[in-house]
């Protein structure tokens, strides 16, 4: 974020008319919350407006109500005005609380249909700062935002009629230009630095929980590598930077009060000139005027609430800004839907090549075959294009050019879900849920049994390891912090992907960060699994490849058969 300038991709505009498209069938609720708002600050108003024709009739202005009336419209104003605050506030807080779950549930999908390519290049701090604050700052859109402006402008207009027809047009226009000057000159001349600053804050505070949740993640690294003095520097450095933009964008918040209540001061003032003006030329009575000042000088509040927006809405802009980049992402791939489904047999790719940005090529003229029964090896050293390779294979990325073919039919004709049913991957880090461990296995299939997830262990060669806990199979993952050694993790991954059964197994240096007895026993039960389905086995290591029927070199993004 340093020396960079945080922009919006869309206008606060855009912004606002997709946020506000959300709503779907929710208008309704809008509508009555708008409705429910707006008579109800016209009650209020009714209040000190009746006490204002209360102190006119005593002085002499002919009112045909009576003073019992008027008091007791008065206090009628006032219990209404309470009861339809709450039904507005109800609706308002409904709608924002019902569509945060939806946009929620949008984001994950979202997420969803980018996983796992585009978020490879995404900070995990930066995706939780979103699904968390900047989702609860546009709940201050849409529970005070929407209605605060639409009941603003159906009061001011209710009281510029009220006043025009009933007391004085003068006045009516003053109390115009007033709504117009505070409601929207000031915002639109202070939204300037607003905007600015509500940009970087947000920019900031992604960047700060980003970087601040790798710290924690990454807390026994930091200490093994006595890195905790230049860990705590720069935690330091951003957190005095985002209290820098946090005090900027106070302060910009605090100017742009302070010139709306000097505006509406400065009205309230004219208003009164101008109503003793018109009082001293006889074209208005004293009893009028008093009305009229006090309908006026109390119509201010939902232009002030208004005028109050562009602070808020400088974040809310910010944060829809980045939720809506989210889901207007394009994915790596489009999930292919009905497609052909397929039950694995052989696979067959030719020619194929490809590149992550389009001109350096990380794969070229790949050509390799595989057959049900048989473990392929594929060896080569890190960066050589290895677990892309298999990426491919499972569709994460689209291919370039040439033919992935699962039993004659290429990968990008076949549903994406019966792919996936028919191939799984174990990468080289396996990622545990804070649940138990048993939960953690029955990812890959729920409803196993419970000799099914032992005998998957056992074929990882972990079960003897989990029976050790003190409540084996139930232990949960969250209470061993970091006592699961990667080893440990890697066997747990790959007993996930023996308990799903799949047909073709691809393994991304499935025995990297155990010791050799244990990749002994883990290769062993690879070969005893190979006459039910075919393994892929990637691996930098030599004697990893011992148990391949076939394997492959890569090397320099090509990859070359070798003879066994």
């Amino acid at each position: 974020m340093k020396g960079r300038k945080q922009k919006l991709r869309r206008s606060g505009a855009k912004i606002m008319a997709s946020l506000i498209l959300l709503l779907g069938s929710l208008a309704y609720i809008m509508i009555l919350a708008v409705i429910n708002g707006s008579i109800g600050f016209i009650c209020a108003m009714g209040v000190t407006v009746f006490g204002a024709v209360g102190v006119a009739k005593a002085l002499g202005e002919t009112i045909a109500l009576s003073y019992g009336w008027i008091i007791g419209l008065a206090v009628g104003c006032g219990l209404l005005r309470g009861l339809l605050r709450y039904f507005e506030q109800y609706s308002n807080h409904f709608i924002a609380f019902k569509l945060l779950a939806v946009l929620r549930d949008k984001i994950f999908g979202a997420l969803r249909t980018l996983c796992p390519a585009k978020l490879e290049s995404k900070q995990k701090g930066s995706i939780i700062a979103m699904i968390t604050s900047d989702i609860e700052t546009i709940e201050v859109f849409y529970a005070h935002t929407i209605s605060p402006i639409c009941i603003a402008i159906l009061v001011s207009t209710a009281v510029f009629l009220f006043v025009g027809f009933v007391l004085s047009w003068y006045l009516a226009f003053l109390a115009v230009a007033g709504y117009l000057m505070i409601g929207i000159a000031v915002p639109i001349i202070s939204s300037g630095r607003l905007k600015e600053s509500g940009v970087k804050y947000r920019a900031e505070f992604a960047s700060f929980n980003a970087y601040f949740l790798d710290s924690v993640k990454g807390i026994k690294d930091i200490v093994l590598n006595n890195a905790g003095k230049e860990r705590e520097q720069e935690v330091n450095r951003r957190s005095e930077l985002l209290l820098k933009e946090t005090k900027k964008m106070k302060h910009n918040s605090t100017r742009a009060s302070a010139a709306t209540e000097l505006t509406v001061s400065l009205f309230i003032i004219a208003t009164l000139i101008a109503g003793i003006v018109l009082v001293r030329f006889d074209m208005l009575t004293i009893g009028k005027m008093i009305i009229a000042v006090v309908a006026v000088f109390g119509s201010f509040g939902p232009v002030i609430a208004i005028s109050a927006l562009p602070g808020n809405l400088t974040q809310t802009f910010a944060s829809g800004d980045r939720i809506l980049n989210l889901l207007a992402e394009e994915p790596a791939v489009t999930e292919v839907k009905n497609g052909e489904n397929i039950e694995y047999e052989k696979l067959n790719v030719t020619g194929l090549s490809f590149s992550y940005d389009g001109q350096t090529q990380v794969l070229k003229d790949i050509k390799m075959h595989a057959e049900k029964g048989e473990i392929i090896g594929i060896v080569g050293e890190s960066g050589c294009g290895k677990s892309t390779f298999l990426k491919l294979l499972l569709r994460f990325w689209q291919k370039e050019k040439g033919e992935i073919a699962y039993n004659g039919i290429d990968i990008d004709r076949i549903d994406s879900d019966n792919l996936l049913d028919n191939v799984t991957m174990v990468s080289q880090t396996t990622y545990l849920f804070d649940e138990t461990i048993e939960e953690n296995l029955r990812i890959a299939k729920p409803d196993a049994s419970r000799e099914e997830l032992e005998s998957a262990c056992r074929l990882a060669s972990i079960h003897d390891f989990i029976m050790t806990l003190p409540n084996g199979y139930k232990t949960q993952v969250g209470a061993l912090g970091d006592n699961l050694s990667a080893g440990e993790k890697q066997r747990i991954g790959l007993a996930r992907a023996f308990l799903k059964g799949s047909d073709l197994i691809l393994l991304d240096e499935p025995t990297s960060n155990v010791d050799s007895i244990n990749e002994g026993i883990i290769l062993k039960a690879l070969k005893e699994q190979k006459s039910k389905k075919s393994i892929i086995l990637v691996s930098h290591r030599e004697s990893t490849m011992a148990i391949a029927d076939r394997i492959y070199r890569a090397d320099n993004g090509q990859m070359q058969e070798v003879k066994v």
